[in-house]
């Protein structure tokens, strides 16, 4: 019987690699996930998958268990991300091609009907690069919780954990978020 998440991060914190790259892998995909969607560069968000894992490497001893390791390791992710943002302010693009809830400013632009047209083709690149645009003018953490939210779909309760927040402050970025989105695009709104 494979042991639970609890035994490997206690087997890790006295030195077992084993038990570390296990966690590593339960997790890898999530963490690179969360970076491309927020970088929208490969080698960039390999980058800061890299700088996940060393954290979390360097900072597992001091892991008390006070909330979920996925909470912890995302919350490291986030900051992560957050720090890169405002460290390197290069360009910084979430995919609008990703699956969206229903009624948000963001939703997939294209379907199959633009590819046959030249004319639908074109507009749909004008406005990706719109969307893009728009995207990274938002605040850093309002862009995170937005990506979080609707890219990768946790709950707002989980944001705030992972952000170190109250719930509350998370739905103060997602709602300035969403705001100035619906500003920025509101000539492209049908």
């Amino acid at each position: 019987m494979a042991p639970d998440e609890k035994e490997l991060v206690i087997l890790a914190q006295k030195g077992n690699t084993a038990a570390f790259e296990q966690l590593v892998f339960r997790y890898d995909k999530n963490v690179l996930s969360l970076a491309l969607k927020y970088i929208q560069d490969n080698d960039l968000a390999k980058d800061i998958y890299q700088e996940v894992f060393i954290r979390v490497y360097r900072g597992l001893k001091n892991f008390q268990f006070k909330s979920e390791f996925s909470t912890w390791l995302f919350r490291i992710t986030t900051n992560v991300c957050l720090t890169y943002k405002s460290k390197k302010q290069s360009s910084v693009f979430v995919s609008i091609n990703e699956e969206n809830d229903e009624g948000d400013p963001v939703r997939e632009i294209r379907d199959e009907s633009w590819e046959s047209s030249p004319d639908l083709s074109a507009f749909g690149s004008e406005v990706q690069l719109r969307i893009n645009k728009a995207l990274e003018e938002i605040p850093a953490k309002q862009k995170m919780v937005f990506v979080l939210k609707h890219f990768e779909g946790y709950k707002l309760r989980e944001i705030a954990d992972m952000m170190e927040c109250q719930e509350g402050t998370v739905k103060k970025y997602l709602f300035e978020a969403v705001h100035t989105l619906r500003e920025k695009l509101k000539d492209l709104q049908v």
